[in-house]
Formats: structure tokens, sequence, C-alpha cells
């Protein structure tokens, strides 16, 4: 069995009885926004959906963060989004079979909370740090063994 091209909807969906949100609809765009404008709108969403730094629940952060991927996939190839759009143009048949649907409208948004630092994350901040310190206190040693002044006045200041 051939596997579907990346942005032609899944049996899934059809079988479901309603198309799933268009990928330009998940990455909140206009059909014809440009490549920068795709970009920002990938990074922007996918920092905010990504399993590691949301606070959704990480099927779900993960089901999001999968579909990010694959609109980006699809729009960011020029070849994949001429197909896409020509296979948005196309009318869909109503199908009678299912019960009406109401699609979800977008990815769900996670509302801004502020989590606490990992492990790992400590640990950055805390080499940041100490080389800060270090790096002063080797500066200053270095010119204090030399001899050299710690303050000198410009030399376009009057003197006193």
């Amino acid at each position: 069995m051939a596997s579907p091209q990346p942005g032609a909807p899944s049996p899934r969906s059809q079988a479901s009885g309603f198309a799933p949100p268009s990928h330009y609809a998940l990455l909140d765009l206009q059909p014809g926004a440009s490549e920068q404008e795709l970009r920002q709108a990938f990074r922007q969403l996918s920092k905010r959906f990504h399993p590691d730094t949301t606070t959704l629940p990480a099927a779900e952060a993960e089901q999001a963060f999968q579909r990010l991927r694959e609109a980006y996939t699809v729009l960011s190839d020029p070849e994949q989004r001429r197909r896409y759009d020509a296979l948005l143009a196309l009318p869909v048949p109503p199908d009678t079979t299912a019960p009406a649907v109401r699609p979800p409208l977008a990815v769900p948004r996670p509302e801004g909370v502020r989590r606490a630092l990992s492990g790992g994350e400590w640990l950055a901040l805390l080499l940041l740090g100490v080389s800060l310190v270090l790096s002063l206190v080797l500066g200053l040693g270095l010119a204090w063994m030399r001899g050299a002044e710690l303050m000198q006045w410009p030399s376009w200041w009057p003197p006193s």
C-alpha cells in the first residue's frame, strides 16, 4: 500500500466525517504567507507545543507538535506546497453517511504559565555565573600584578 502524500488528508480523517484543519490554520497563517512568516510561525508555535517545554499532557503535546511539524514540512517545500494548495482548491463532496461533527478549529494553546527551571538550566546558570566571577577576578588580578591603574580618567576630563 502506497503511503499518502504529506499534505493529503489521511484515511482516518476521511472516515471520521470531517476534514482536519488546514496546515495554514494550524500555523495561524494566510495561504499567501512568505517563507519568513512560515518559519517564524513554526518556531513560535513549536516552542509553545514542544513536549519538553509545554504544560500540556505529554501525549497531547506530542500530537500537536507532530501536526505542526507535518504542516511546516509540507508548506516549506515549494513543490509540496503547490500540490497542497491545489488539493485545498478542490471541492470536497459532503459525506452523508457520517454524522456531522464539528472539527477542531486549531491546535489548543496552553496558557502562559511560568515553569520551574530544570536541573540542567540551573547548572548552566551556575556555570555562567562562576565563569563571569572568575573572568573578573582574573582580569583585575592581572591588572593589579602588572601595576596598571584600575581607574584612569579619560583624556577629555578636565583636571580638578
